[in-house]
């Protein structure tokens, strides 16, 4: 019996030590994984493609408090929220706030598309439609969103939908806007 424990134990480690050292092995090109995502630490740098196929990068908004938020079309949540996402745009966009909608859907390009013709938006529209960015933030519940601030590191993590003109959410971004 502790032969057998003994092996088990051997094997196990020795399992361990290989998959480790092939997840050492990333190429430039896979996404980088995030270790840490709480508050104050760095916003982990993306670049997707928008509605009208133009890149955009985390990196070239900093200087701007931005809101990333993951959500697809299918999420009731998610809709219920873009008015007030919306209205959060219009009212801080000119003073240094973007709203940055990624959507996870496979074919995100088509549904969103379709979804803009019933419930058209102004603020960008990212498409992720390998998952390479909901991954690397670790992103498995809709919607969620990170506040990310003029440093590029994140301020807020927010799981589920809110009323992003409640007097709380629009305290917080004016103050991210404006010290």
């Amino acid at each position: 019996m502790r032969i057998k424990t003994l092996t088990t134990l051997v094997l196990v480690l020795l399992a361990t030590l290989l998959l480790s050292a092939c997840g050492d092995q990333q190429t430039q090109d896979q996404p980088q994984v995030a270790a840490n995502l709480g508050k104050g630490s760095p916003a982990p740098n993306f670049t997707l493609l928008d509605m009208q196929g133009n890149n955009v990068s985390l990196a070239d908004l900093k200087g701007k408090v931005v809101i990333l938020n993951f959500w697809a079309t299918w999420c009731p949540p998610c809709r219920e929220e873009m008015p007030s996402m919306e209205m959060l745009h219009r009212k801080f966009k000119d003073q240094g706030l973007v709203m940055l909608a990624v959507n996870v859907e496979k074919d995100g390009k088509s549904l969103v598309d379709a979804f803009l013709k019933r419930t058209p938006y102004s603020f960008p529209i990212l498409l992720d439609v390998d998952a390479e960015v909901q991954n690397m933030y670790k992103v498995f519940r809709f919607p969620e969103t990170y506040i990310i601030d003029r440093n590029g590191n994140i301020v807020e993590k927010v799981i589920g939908a809110i009323d992003w003109t409640s007097p709380k959410a629009v305290q917080l971004i004016n103050f991210l806007l404006n010290g």
